[in-house]
């Protein structure tokens, strides 16, 4: 458990992200895809669903014994949090209302937010669309790890770790990396998740709160979903950035998995993306891919070639805008 990796700096690239010129080689070969980019309309009602069965558990978790808060904490709720936080993801493409009501779906991500516990929908949307234009750009794409996570994590025993305390680095990440003025947003994100939280506990008890918290972060954390983080863009394979994962996780997780379909079309929402790698099946079929999430972490855990250095990491040119 004590060997280190072998890498000692990210993998430098100056060539740019491959998504934005197989998007145009495809649509003008299938410009058919152009009509999968609507809205989902049954988006809004499965989160409604959702937010309901969350609540439905929070009432019937506060009379448990505390060994069973805890088990279906992991067992159950870490599960649909995890599901939920990709429901935001879902709604930061504006899959739920349209580009045509931005505050729309911004407002529902917010309710989305409120099982979760932890206030972050408002800033995710404006840090994952710099993913998505800039891809692996340096102090821009707050999904790479920082220059400490590549140090300090370098055996396995300590990438395990890494793993366990996913979420607390993706919520300090964007401070180190690329910090934003708090917008009038996240302020009120921040507002409503916080008396929410406080609700609950007058309402129900400290029960329930600890199953909504301990949920999102043992979901986000040591968890088969969570196998996802690592497998969309770590690079397991030499000048491979994206990999798209087509196991069975994807009904719990709105299709996240077809994370190259996803990129190449971020306006196509999840539940049509197996149709864009149906009708363009010779750009997907022979690259990289996974079928186990939970294959993927034991991998990038044991194989002494991976760390959180094993990202593509690219110097961005001219203008860079950013939300």
């Amino acid at each position: 458990m004590g060997n280190r990796v072998a890498r000692d700096d990210y993998e430098w690239v100056y060539t740019d992200q491959p998504h934005a010129d197989r998007r145009k080689e495809i649509l003008a070969k299938y410009p058919e895809i152009k009509s999968l980019m609507s809205p989902d309309p049954r988006l809004k009602w499965i989160v409604c669903m959702m937010v309901a069965v969350q609540f439905l558990a929070f009432y019937l978790v506060k009379d448990l014994d505390w060994k069973w808060v805890l088990f279906w904490t992991y067992a159950f709720g870490s599960c649909v949090n995890h599901s939920m936080t990709l429901a935001i993801h879902e709604i930061s493409h504006n899959t739920a209302f349209g580009n045509t009501r931005p505050l729309w779906n911004r407002c529902f991500a917010i309710f989305a937010n409120l099982p979760i516990g932890l206030p972050y929908s408002a800033s995710f949307k404006r840090y994952h669309l710099d993913h998505h234009r800039y891809l692996g750009g340096d102090g821009i794409d707050v999904d790479i790890p920082t220059e400490f996570e590549g140090w300090f994590f370098c055996t396995r025993f300590r990438k395990f770790v890494w793993i366990i305390l996913q979420p607390l680095f993706y919520a300090v990440r964007p401070l180190v990396i690329n910090p934003k003025p708090i917008s009038r947003l996240e302020i009120i994100n921040l507002v409503i998740q916080f008396s929410f939280n406080v609700g609950l506990y007058y309402l129900w008890g400290s029960k329930p709160l600890v199953y909504m918290l301990a949920g999102s972060l043992l979901g986000m954390g040591l968890h088969p979903i969570s196998g996802h983080f690592i497998a969309e863009h770590y690079m397991f394979l030499k000048g491979h950035e994206t990999y798209s994962y087509y196991g069975s996780l994807n009904l719990l997780t709105f299709n996240v998995g077809y994370h190259n379909e996803h990129h190449d079309f971020p306006s196509v929402p999840g539940r049509r993306l197996p149709l864009v790698k149906k009708i363009a099946a010779e750009y997907y079929d022979n690259l990289p891919q996974y079928t186990s999430w939970v294959k993927v972490l034991y991998d990038f855990i044991m194989d002494d070639s991976l760390s959180p250095y094993s990202r593509v990491k690219r110097k961005l040119k001219g203008e860079v805008k950013q939300e």
